[in-house]
């Protein structure tokens, strides 16, 4: 086994080479969660794992509720399936409110002035249905809570995390809220024990090779809580080292072509197969890192990735009559401009605009 081994089975694990899922929800179901703190990043991750995906079926998945979006694994945004979201905020919540208690105190937020914000929510939403993020600051302002300093934010998080509301489609550039209640009345209810079982297992399948660090990691749960949930699934998965780490996938995780995949992939900022790890190495470089979040401001920017490895970044600059890309790579692309093309066609395709350009940038 070695890093390119690990590269090349997340790549398909994670149903970048190869998917044959033809339906957005089928890609969040697979993995689980997908980061979505970015909105326009989340959508391309579940377009580029899904056949003939376009954004106005991602959005229509998302207004149809078939994908929820929320705060959960680590208090970030992810998307999850309907179903399952409800166990997942029971499963996280009580360990991530703990861990933003003294962040609420240097706020002024405490039980009884999050209680009333929750009531002014409720009733807001109760009476209105969806109601636009900067609308439902407006009500508490009128409320005489100030939303001021972050403390809107948070309001908003620790009402999620209370199982009140989670994100409702957009209203144009702008989120919006619903009761989560109403938004989704049947979930399915797991016990602790069940939902960190269920969490680990799809982690292992559509992230695997990953080690029980990466998952605890990513799940935001106590190591030891990580290593309980493994030991209850380590049946169903199968097992590699390097260099004396263990790394776990599931049974069934294709070796039908160990050859590296040298297509060229255009992934979205915060994408899983980054981000998903607390160990990143098999993919990312340690050199190369610094260049992916820029100032260590928990940025991730989109990636160029090939064989498996990230070799540059890239932007895109939506104008009216297309899309002007830029490719920055952190190594020799010459001879490579058609595949980069393909890829940009691909996006292109996604968001329903054609490229207007493509350029390079030295970095």
């Amino acid at each position: 086994m070695t890093n390119q081994w690990i590269a090349n089975r997340r790549l398909n694990n994670q149903h970048i080479t190869g998917s044959k899922l033809t339906e957005p929800e089928q890609v969040v179901k697979l993995l689980g969660a997908m980061q979505a703190q970015d909105y326009m990043q989340v959508v391309w991750a579940m377009g580029l794992r899904t056949q003939g995906a376009t954004l106005s079926k991602i959005q229509q998945a998302i207004t149809d509720r078939k994908i929820i979006l929320t705060w959960t694994l680590r208090g970030t945004i992810h998307c999850v399936p309907s179903e399952d979201v409800k166990w997942m905020i029971q499963l996280t919540a009580s360990r991530v409110l703990g861990q933003a208690k003294s962040r609420l105190v240097q706020l002024g937020l405490d039980n009884e002035t999050l209680g009333r914000c929750r009531r002014v929510i409720y009733k807001t939403l109760e009476d209105q249905g969806q109601v636009t993020r900067s609308d439902l600051l407006q009500q508490l302002e009128d409320a005489g809570i100030s939303t001021a300093n972050q403390r809107g934010y948070h309001i908003l998080w620790n009402s999620a995390f209370h199982g009140l509301i989670c994100f409702g489609p957009m209203a144009g550039k702008e989120q919006t809220f619903v009761l989560l209640d109403e938004w989704v009345p049947h979930s399915r209810e797991l016990s602790f024990e069940e939902s960190l079982a269920e969490l680990a297992l799809r982690y292992f399948i559509s992230h695997g090779p990953a080690t029980i660090q990466d998952f605890a990691w990513w799940s935001g749960m106590k190591l030891m809580d990580s290593r309980r949930a493994h030991d209850a699934i380590k049946s169903e998965l199968q097992s590699e080292r390097l260099d004396e780490v263990e790394y776990w996938m599931s049974k069934s995780s294709t070796a039908a072509d160990e050859s590296q995949d040298s297509s060229i992939y255009l992934l979205p900022g915060f994408d899983e197969y980054i981000l998903g790890y607390k160990d990143r190495s098999a993919v990312l470089e340690a050199e190369i890192a610094p260049r992916i979040v820029p100032g260590n401001n928990g940025v991730f920017l989109p990636t160029l990735v090939t064989g498996g490895k990230v070799i540059g970044t890239w932007k895109r600059n939506l104008k009216l009559k297309g899309i002007v890309m830029t490719i920055a790579p952190f190594e020799s692309l010459v001879g490579r401009e058609a595949e980069v093309i393909q890829a940009a066609e691909r996006y292109a395709a996604f968001i329903g605009l054609p490229i207007l350009k493509i350029a390079y940038k030295e970095e």
